[in-house]
């Protein structure tokens, strides 16, 4: 395979910085700029649950993929958890997906979206950190004014406020840091056909020689999704030869991150995207930067900072052995 190894620097670097003055639906002006959003409730009464708000987001236009108690898995693993309860959830909403991906296949990078669920007992109060609008926009690099991806993040909006009745979203606690480092990790490529061969069957090697080098050092893929195949088929749009996207998770990453971070729920799982459009040579594949989570989180101990530049480190390296 021919190597194109691009990184994706642009005007969008300063994280700090909002795409554009656009708001999150009903969050006050402090948060106007920030990336992620958390909303939470009183839940004294233990009347919430992971399972109520997976069920609310699933009937407000939502669909809820994955939902995992992590907290079972913490247990498991490290014999300590941080939090009373601790989910990761990943969903999508498939009428918005169709009509961004016509204009933006860069919406593979927040495909699945991603929430973290959580309660503690001092405050007892129960949380869903998600990414706002404007984080929505600069991940992907689509415009904050375009209306599909407003309607996107007011369908998110709905869910909220349908799963935690009387909520509200909160002042965050932390700053984003400005940070030089690129928002997205992205390669190109070009697949060579062996006789006989589809670009679908090289991507479906691609992929199983990408998966097979993933496990060992500790990722996994919760969710995988071959929207050619499915969903744009069914509807009607065939422009790719294939477009999947990929929820991917490291528990060695998220969970010392997740001890005074428990909203970066909002960013992980992340998701890898891999397309190629029917009309063009190029293979496509790239993933929001892990070590971005440091500034955007102000992150400051040093085992979550170390674990989170191992994770970002890993992943890259992985695909520029495989893209060369």
């Amino acid at each position: 395979m021919k190597k194109i190894l691009t990184i994706f620097v642009g005007a969008f670097l300063a994280l700090g910085v909002s795409v554009c003055s656009a708001k999150t639906p009903d969050v006050g002006e402090a948060n106007k700029d920030q990336n992620i959003q958390i909303f939470g409730v009183d839940n004294s009464k233990g009347a919430i649950d992971a399972k109520s708000i997976e069920q609310a987001f699933n009937a407000s236009g939502l669909v809820v993929d994955v939902n995992n108690n992590m907290n079972s898995i913490f247990e498991k693993r490290y014999n300590h958890i941080h939090h009373k309860s601790y989910n990761l959830a990943i969903f999508h909403s498939d009428k918005l997906i169709l009509k961004l991906i016509k204009k933006y296949p860069n919406i593979g990078f927040i495909t699945p979206l991603s929430m973290s669920i959580y309660s503690d007992d001092a405050k007892k109060t129960i949380n869903v950190s998600t990414l706002s609008l404007n984080g929505m926009a600069r991940i992907t690099k689509i415009p904050v004014t375009d209306p599909d991806l407003i309607e996107y993040a007011k369908l998110v909006d709905g869910a909220l406020h349908k799963a935690l009745p009387n909520g509200h979203y909160q002042l965050l606690s932390h700053a984003v840091k400005p940070s030089n480092k690129p928002l997205t990790t992205e390669f190109t490529t070009e697949f060579t056909l062996e006789d006989g061969a589809t670009y679908a069957d090289a991507k479906q090697a691609f992929e199983e020689e990408f998966e097979g080098e993933l496990g060992p050092v500790g990722f996994l893929i919760p969710k995988s999704y071959k929207l050619q195949e499915g969903l744009l088929k069914e509807n009607g749009q065939d422009d790719y030869d294939f477009y999947d996207t990929y929820s991917i998770i490291r528990f060695n990453a998220i969970y010392p991150v997740s001890k005074n971070h428990p909203d970066a729920g909002a960013f992980a799982p992340f998701s890898l995207v891999i397309y190629k459009k029917k009309d063009e040579k190029t293979v496509h594949i790239g993933f929001p930067s892990v070590d971005n989570w440091i500034d955007d989180l102000d992150i400051t101990d040093e085992e979550s900072i170390k674990a989170v530049h191992e994770t970002h480190g890993m992943i890259e390296n992985i695909l520029k052995e495989l893209t060369q």
